[in-house]
C-alpha cells in the first residue's frame, strides 16, 4: 500500500514538473475580453433633441482647437479628456477646485506666460518656468517662505520696470536726443513757434476760417515725416478727399495744433515725443520720435468753407 501512495505521489509529481517545464518552454497567451459596450440608442423625443444639440455645440470648434494649437489628429485625446471630465462631479467642490486648476494652468502656460517672455527679450533676466510655478502656488497656499504676496508684487513690477527702462534707453535713446535736438535747434528758426507744451508750429499758411473745438469734426491733408525727412503717412495715399476726425482722435501734439488753426491754414507742426506716440511704436515710427507734419485744416464738418489768405511767416514766440 505505502509503495502505491509513493509511486501515485512521484507520478503527480513528475506530471507537475513536466507541466512547469512545458509552461517554460511555450508561454501561455491569455486573451482578454474586451469590455463590451453598450450601443448608444436615441430612445425618446429628448435624447434626439439632447444628441443633436451636443453636435450643433461643435460648430466651430475645430478652428477654435487649432488656433489654441491643437493638433487634430488627436481627437480621440481630446474626447478622452472631454469624457473624463464630463464623467466627474463638478458639483462637488473638491472635484470643481481640481478641474479649475487645470484650466487656470492651462491659461498660464498659453496666455500669461509667453506675455511676461516677451517682456524679458533683450533683458538681463529670462523667464524660469519652475520657479513662476513654484510662486504662483506658494500664492495661492499662503507659503510665505520667500515673500508675502505684496512684496513679491512690488519687487516684480519694480524689476520689469528697470529691465524695461534700460532696453529702451539701449534701443531708442540716441532717437530720443536726436528728436531733442531737432527741435532745439528748429527753434532757433525764423517764424519758427514754440509753445509752452513744447509743441512747435510755423505758418505757412494763415486762414479766416473758424478755429475747430474739441469737438468738432475737422477736414485735414497732412503728411507725416520723420526728422530724416522720411514719409510714414500723408492723407492723399487713402484718396483724395480730406482725412474727417475730431482732434480727440489724434495724438496730443495734432489735438493742441488743430484747436488753435483758422480754418483754411495750412502749418508745419513740430511735435516732440511725449505728444507724439511716446514710448510706443507705430509702423515706421520708433518709440522717443519727434515728428514733422505739414497739415491743411480744409474745413469743419457742417460749416462752409473759409477762403485763405498768404502772410509773411509769423514772428517768433518770446519764451
Amino acid at each position: 500500500m505505502k509503495k502505491s501512495l509513493i509511486f501515485a505521489l512521484a507520478l503527480v509529481a513528475g506530471a507537475s514538473l513536466s507541466t512547469v517545464d512545458a509552461a517554460k518552454k511555450k508561454k501561455v497567451v491569455v486573451k482578454e475580453e474586451a469590455p463590451v459596450v453598450e450601443a448608444f440608442k436615441l430612445a425618446t423625443s429628448s435624447d434626439s433633441i439632447s444628441y443633436t444639440a451636443g453636435m450643433s455645440s461643435t460648430m466651430g470648434l475645430v478652428n477654435f482647437l487649432l488656433q489654441q494649437k491643437v493638433d487634430t489628429a488627436y481627437m480621440a485625446d481630446f474626447v478622452r479628456g472631454f469624457n473624463e471630465t464630463v464623467s466627474r462631479n463638478l458639483d462637488n467642490p473638491q472635484e470643481k477646485a481640481y478641474m479649475m486648476g487645470i484650466t487656470i494652468a492651462q491659461q498660464l502656460v498659453d496666455r500669461m506666460m509667453p506675455g511676461v517672455a516677451k517682456e524679458l527679450e533683450g533683458t538681463p533676466d529670462s523667464l524660469v518656468s519652475g520657479a513662476f510655478f513654484k510662486g504662483f502656488t506658494d500664492a495661492l497656499l499662503q507659503d510665505t517662505t520667500f515673500f508675502k504676496v505684496d512684496a513679491a508684487e512690488n519687487i516684480f513690477r519694480t524689476k520689469m520696470e528697470a529691465n524695461k527702462a534700460e532696453k529702451e534707453e539701449r534701443l531708442y535713446g540716441a532717437n530720443r536726443e536726436a528728436g531733442r535736438q531737432f527741435l532745439a535747434e528748429n527753434a532757433k528758426k525764423d517764424g519758427v513757434i514754440t509753445l509752452p507744451s513744447g509743441l512747435q508750429y510755423k505758418v505757412l499758411t494763415q486762414g479766416t476760417g473758424a478755429v475747430p473745438t474739441t469737438s468738432d469734426k475737422v477736414q485735414v491733408h497732412y503728411e507725416g515725416r520723420l526728422i530724416d525727412g522720411t514719409v510714414f503717412d500723408a492723407s492723399r495715399n487713402h484718396g483724395d478727399k480730406p482725412a474727417e476726425f475730431r482732434p480727440t482722435d489724434v495724438i496730443k501734439g495734432w489735438t493742441e495744433a488743430l484747436t488753435m488753426m483758422p480754418v483754411g491754414s495750412k502749418w508745419q507742426v513740430y511735435i516732440p515725443f511725449e505728444l507724439a506716440y511716446g514710448s510706443r511704436e507705430a509702423g515706421q515710427i520708433k518709440p522717443y520720435s519727434a515728428l514733422i507734419f505739414d497739415i491743411e485744416l480744409v474745413g469743419i464738418v457742417g460749416d462752409k468753407p473759409a477762403p485763405a489768405k498768404t502772410t509773411k511767416s509769423s514772428k517768433k514766440a518770446k519764451k
